[in-house]
């Protein structure tokens, strides 16, 4: 590494209260002389201020032109994402929630995925299903075949926890669950459509 080189790269997102002020060090992994590290890490990026709302853009070429203006002598390397995303946490997200606003969005999704299993069975004729595995089995018709069904029953609740990944807050092991990687591609999507849709506004705050 050259003597007066800067390496940086921008992590994905940051998050920081409201009227914060945004130093180098927070949003970027910085490898730089040593004589110049801290100053570099304590550089002033960025004031939020009440005119942004929830998520601010700030790009390298923002950056890079502060680094020019304070620190001459270096010469900077941007590696990685081109922009990072500082997201503002509002003190009111800080509250717990409301244990009564917990229990009705639990009783609505309870409610929903069971009308939403039985449909499917019902769909599917499961019902039927058993009765005629427990006649080709037994030679027996029998209009319950509870044998059947109520491991059948536990059979889906043991498979959504394998499935998820998870007993309540705990996981079963380290790897992501479906859920988890589907909330990984749409935060990835969401967080590229508010880069590329930067308003003009964030633009000229940053210039």
């Amino acid at each position: 590494m050259s003597q007066d080189a800067v390496y940086l790269r921008l992590r994905n997102r940051y998050f920081v209260n409201p009227n914060s002020k945004v130093l180098l060090g927070e949003i970027a992994q910085i490898i730089a002389p040593e004589q110049h590290e801290k100053a570099l890490k304590r550089l002033f990026i960025y004031q939020i201020n009440k005119e942004d709302e929830h998520l601010v853009v700030i790009d390298s070429m923002h950056i890079i032109k502060k680094l020019t203006e304070h620190f001459p002598q270096l010469h900077i390397e941007s590696i990685g994402s081109p922009q990072i995303i500082v997201e503002i946490i509002p003190s009111s997200t800080k509250k717990k929630p409301h244990a009564i606003a917990v229990a009705f969005v639990w009783i609505i999704l309870f409610v929903g995925s069971g009308l939403a299993i039985m449909n499917f069975h019902h769909d599917v004729s499961m019902e039927e299903v058993h009765k005629r595995i427990y006649y080709l089995i037994t030679g027996i018709h029998k209009k319950d075949p509870l044998i059947l069904q109520i491991p059948y029953s536990l059979g889906i609740g043991l498979g959504m926890i394998l499935f998820f990944n998870h007993v309540f807050k705990k996981k079963i092991n380290e790897e992501p669950s479906p859920l988890e990687v589907e909330m990984f591609l749409y935060q990835q999507n969401l967080d590229q459509y508010v880069v590329l849709n930067e308003n003009e506004q964030n633009r000229k705050k940053k210039q």
